[in-house]
Formats: structure tokens, C-alpha cells, sequence
């Protein structure tokens, strides 16, 4: 799994860091960090399921 996100389109919802906490936080202005790029696990769907529920499309989760 990869997991690329665009922080540059984050509207800061935190629906990622709410849904995957071990995979995405948010800075001081909200906007999406990525803290592990290949998750395993229960991690891997909370990455992709944060990505669903992004509202801004701002994570891609692609299969290696």
C-alpha cells in the first residue's frame, strides 16, 4: 500500500485523524499529515476508509 495525500487540498476536516489516528494527524491550521505511509493491518483499512471520507479528496491509497 501506498499512501500519498495532497496537503495542498486539505480543507482541514480531520475526518483522517478521527478514522486512522496511527496513520494521519493534523498540524497547528489543521491540514492532514501523514505519519505512516505503508500501514499493516486494521491500519491499512482505516487509511483507506479515511480516504473515503475525505471530503476534499486529499489522500490517495493505491495497492502496491
Amino acid at each position: 500500500m501506498s499512501i500519498v495525500v495532497q496537503s495542498d487540498a486539505c480543507v482541514g476536516a480531520g475526518q483522517c485523524a478521527l478514522v486512522a489516528p496511527d496513520v494521519f494527524d493534523q498540524d497547528d491550521d489543521g491540514i492532514v499529515v501523514l505519519l505512516d505511509a505503508d500501514p499493516e493491518g486494521a491500519q491499512r483499512d482505516a487509511a483507506v476508509r479515511a480516504a473515503r471520507l475525505c471530503p476534499a479528496r486529499a489522500i490517495t491509497v493505491a495497492s502496491r
